[in-house]
Order: C-alpha cells, then sequence, then structure tokens
C-alpha cells in the first residue's frame, strides 16, 4: 500500500520515549525483596514502627514484631516497677519487674496489739469526770484515757490518800494522835510521799508487765491511772478505819470486798489501756495486786 509503511500508524505524532535514566554509581536503590515493601529512600529516617498487638503475627512469612530497622522500645531501670515512655508491658521478652516484698493487693500486714487505736480514743476528761467515771463507767473510762497522762489527779488523789492512810493502821494512829504537832506533820507528810512513790513503783512494774505480755499502751496513762484505781478502791475501807480501827469487823469485810474490786478495775484498765485480754491483763497486774494486800489490807489486820 502507498500511503503506509512498516512501522507506522496513528501514533505517528507522538515524540519518542526516552530511556530510563540510571543514578549514579553508588546510589542505586536495591530491589526489595519479594513481597516485601520498597525501602525507603536513601538519607531519609525510617518510618515510625507501629508494633503489632499481641497474638498478631507479621506480613507476608515475617516473624511476629520483626522489626527491619533494629529499632528497640526503651526498658525500664532495673528493680523499678514502673515503665518509661513508651514502654509497653506486652513486648516480647520484656517482663515488668517488681520490687521484692510487694504486696499489690494490701493484705501482707498482719494484725498488732492496739493497731487500730492510732489516735486518742476520746477528749481528755476533767478531774471530776475522771473520778466519777472510774467508779461509775471504768470500761468507757479507761478506754477514752489511753492516750491521756492524768499526772495531776493521779498526784494529788495520792497523796490526799497516803495523808489519811496513817490513820488506818492502829499502832501508826496511836503515835500521831499521842505526838506533838511538830513531829505529828512530818509523819503525816512521809505517809503522804510514800504512798505517791509506792504507787508509782507499783504502776511501773504492772506496766512494764503488760508490755512484756504483747501489750502496746503508753506508760504515762498506765501509771497515773493506775494509782487512782489504788487510791478510790481503798478510800470506803479507810473511811471507816479512820474512826472504827482497822481490828474492826465491817473494815476487814470492806477490805477484802475493796480488794477484789481493785482486781476487776486493775483488769479493765490493763485491758483497754494495752489492748489485751483479760487473763493476761489481769496476770499483769497481780504483783501489784499482792503488794496492795500486804501493805494495806495485812497491815491493818
Amino acid at each position: 500500500m502507498a500511503g503506509f509503511r512498516i512501522g507506522r500508524g496513528r501514533d505517528n505524532n507522538r515524540p519518542p520515549q526516552q530511556p530510563p535514566q540510571q543514578q549514579p554509581y553508588g546510589q542505586q536503590q536495591p530491589q526489595p525483596p519479594y513481597g516485601r515493601q520498597a525501602y525507603p529512600p536513601t538519607g531519609s529516617p525510617p518510618p515510625q514502627q507501629q508494633w503489632p498487638q499481641p497474638g498478631a503475627g507479621g506480613g507476608h512469612g515475617e516473624p511476629e514484631y520483626f522489626d527491619p530497622y533494629g529499632q528497640q522500645q526503651p526498658q525500664p531501670p532495673y528493680g523499678h516497677g514502673q515503665p518509661g515512655p513508651g514502654y509497653t508491658n506486652d513486648n516480647p521478652g520484656h517482663t515488668q519487674v517488681f520490687a521484692f516484698g510487694e504486696d499489690p493487693y494490701g493484705q501482707g500486714s498482719t494484725y498488732q496489739a492496739g493497731a487500730a487505736a492510732v489516735a486518742p480514743a476520746g477528749p481528755r476528761l476533767p478531774w471530776k469526770e475522771l473520778l466519777r467515771g472510774i467508779v461509775t463507767r471504768p470500761g468507757q473510762t479507761f478506754l477514752q484515757m489511753r492516750d491521756h497522762a492524768v499526772w495531776g489527779p493521779a498526784l494529788t488523789v495520792t497523796f490526799l490518800y497516803g495523808l489519811l492512810a496513817v490513820f488506818g493502821f492502829d499502832d501508826a494512829r496511836k503515835d500521831v494522835i499521842n505526838a506533838t504537832l511538830s513531829k505529828a506533820v512530818p509523819i503525816v507528810l512521809s505517809a503522804g510521799a510514800a504512798f505517791v512513790i509506792c504507787g508509782l513503783l507499783l504502776g511501773a512494774v504492772t506496766h512494764t508487765l503488760a508490755r512484756q505480755m504483747g501489750g502496746d499502751g503508753s506508760w504515762q496513762p498506765t501509771v497515773g491511772l493506775s494509782m487512782l484505781v489504788m487510791s478510790l478502791t481503798d478510800a470506803p475501807r479507810l473511811l471507816f478505819a479512820v474512826f472504827l480501827g482497822g481490828d474492826n469487823g465491817l473494815v476487814q469485810v470492806l477490805g477484802w470486798a475493796t480488794w477484789v474490786a481493785a482486781g476487776a478495775l486493775f483488769t479493765s484498765l490493763i485491758s483497754k489501756s494495752h489492748d489485751l485480754p483479760w487473763p493476761k491483763a489481769l496476770g499483769a497486774s497481780a504483783i501489784q495486786l499482792i503488794a496492795l494486800l500486804s501493805i494495806i489490807k495485812l497491815g491493818t489486820l
């Protein structure tokens, strides 16, 4: 045919295709393996790698959590359970570190005596309400005053009790009555001071025994309240002994009754102040009770 030649057609006016330009030597990009994405251009930072969720494998036969650029997540400091920024506990081969002895549920503590009484059980009672409370409601009073010192009422009441206790002993009463005023006053004052010192020592012994048996009460409330119990419980016997004498039958009955009442009050005091069961509280008060029986009751018979 006249109008057509080999190699020509309708697209004869299209410009010829340019041959592909090759990059300079050393800057050619390698061909990625089959099934993988192309490598990023040379000099550009690698793309941010996102970790897949646990259980999701890599694509196209890659191993799970495969990181072609070798980027690793930051590790938390050794011995600390708080991970750093960007750290997740789901990373393979990285488990969260817990400090030795931690209790995540907060149930590792054991019960200790008196652990519940971290603050005073109640406000301080005035001295009139304190003395009335020991007689009428001892348990509640001892619990409320377990963290309050009562030195003022304890020293005053015990000293006054010691002044009158001289007249409860038959021989001592005769000596005071027959002595002159200048001699009687030192005897009476010495008796008052002696009962104060005796109350302090016996209260300290009772407190020490209570602590050895597991109690956790404070020594000042324990000693002060024990001095008040010692003085108040023997007041009825002493009142009749001043006028009737220690050999009177009524005085002896009152002596035994008040001594038993003192044992009950001492047991309640140590139980409330030191958070101890009553057998241990009674055992801690045993020495003080025996001493009071020997000094006061047996001294009048």
